[in-house]
């Protein structure tokens, strides 16, 4: 009589230890979100109050806290600074017999969480999407190395599991997850890592969403766009959200090479003047740069006529400056309040569709644009916001908005991000 355990391996002894670590692991990547994310709107609300309350001080306390995060990232966790999406692309471009653990382990998840809120408590451009995503594939690299998993287990589909759970959980965004592992991380998706991206996008997923609920930004039904010369707003907002994620990618892949070849500026210096560029942009916008983004984001889908012109070009300014002061900060969420700001701003330059729907259009071209992945950026808006019936100008306004980013910065920004490293782990 044949061993069931030999036909089914999942029902061997081992084969139920892997699959209940890999589940524990990937709830564990929804509970490092949820903490994440609490923390970070805790310590995004306070510190904007503290910009209010005190705005002469906060130049003081800005550019110290910044100087302490870059020297602390640089001296005991570095491989956390930035996004921590590069880091996560240039582990999967690893050989298998190369060791990832200095952009992939432990350090890496404790660096990356308390960086990233102390960053968010600086009064940074700091998001937490990309260190979720560099959080939970490194929380399941950990995982299966803690029980002793079979070297394929801890090859590609691992930490695209990983990955892919982060990105999912952090936004309330199942499919955007799976489609962020394809686009982004993968650009393909083999038959032996669906089953576990699946696998880590539903229970990373659903421990978030049963602690923190669904994020649905814009809960109006009627956002629609009429046909006529309303359709016109597509191909402008795609064009002009494009130019504007472009410049912002090329100014940071160009201004790091920039920054390394001036002798005198060192990455404490560098900090330093980051910190003061921040603080001066949280003053004249009376703290809306600072912090995460979220707010000003639901802000802008609910009163936009609340919310300054000029909003989305000082929170550019900002991330900027935050990242190349050098610390743990990712660009998801901030990214999501430049394009809204910039539809809404574009809706009053010219009003031809309705202020609602050109916001939406916004966040999904300037996400495109950024980061030149137009599937993830109309995939995650169109979740997050429950607005299915604007799909097709989505999906429109995404590509064109990719093809013109693409003119002005041909290599995308976590590509060019990724090969230095690559070059750290060829040289060590």
């Amino acid at each position: 009589m044949p061993d069931p355990s030999k036909q089914h391996p999942y029902l061997s002894l081992s084969g139920i230890k892997t699959h209940l670590v890999f589940w524990l692991g990937a709830i564990f990547v929804g509970l490092a979100t949820v903490a994440l994310t609490v923390s970070g709107e805790f310590s995004s609300n306070l510190v904007k109050r503290f910009i209010l309350e005190q705005p002469l001080l906060s130049f003081i306390l800005t550019p110290a806290l910044l100087v302490l995060l870059a020297w602390l990232t640089r001296r005991f966790f570095p491989g956390s600074e930035g996004s921590g999406v590069p880091q996560v692309k240039a582990a999967l471009m690893a050989k298998p017999d190369e060791d990832s653990s200095h952009l992939l382990s432990l350090r890496i998840i404790i660096g990356k969480l308390f960086l990233c809120i102390g960053g968010v408590f600086s009064g940074a451009s700091v998001g937490i999407g990309g260190p979720s995503v560099q959080i939970g594939a490194a929380l399941m690299t950990y995982f299966a190395r803690f029980a002793h998993f079979a070297p394929h287990y801890l090859g590609k589909g691992l930490i695209l599991a990983g990955s892919s759970a982060g990105f999912a959980a952090i936004f309330s965004t199942p499919l955007a997850g799976i489609v962020f592992a394809i686009e982004e991380m993968g650009r393909s998706l083999e038959e032996k890592t669906s089953g576990i991206i699946l696998t880590a996008v539903i229970f990373a997923g659903a421990t978030s969403l049963i602690l923190l609920g669904q994020y649905i930004f814009f809960a109006d039904r009627s956002a629609t766009l009429p046909w006529g010369k309303a359709w016109l707003i597509i191909p402008l907002c795609g064009i002009f959200t494009g130019l504007m994620g472009g410049l912002f990618s090329a100014i940071i892949l160009k201004g790091s090479r920039a920054i390394k070849e001036i002798s005198f500026l060192s990455p404490l210096k560098v900090a330093f003047i980051c910190g003061i560029i921040i603080a001066s942009l949280n003053f004249f916008s009376d703290g809306s740069t600072a912090g995460t983004g979220y707010f000003e984001a639901k802000a802008y889908l609910s009163n936009p006529d609340d919310m300054s012109v000029l909003y989305p070009f000082m929170r550019i300014l900002s991330g900027l400056a935050t990242f190349f002061a050098g610390i743990p900060a990712g660009i998801f969420v901030p990214s999501m309040s430049i394009g809204a700001g910039l539809g809404a701003d574009l809706a009053q330059w010219v009003p031809i569709a309705p202020t609602s729907v050109v916001i939406l259009l916004g966040m999904t071209g300037y996400f495109a644009g950024m980061l030149q992945s137009p599937l993830t950026a109309f995939v995650i808006i169109m979740e997050m916001t429950n607005t299915h019936e604007l799909l097709l100008p989505m999906m429109a306004t995404a590509f064109i908005a990719n093809g013109t980013s693409k003119l002005i910065c041909p290599e995308p920004l976590y590509t060019g991000l990724m090969k230095t490293y690559l070059k750290k782990s060829e040289s060590s």
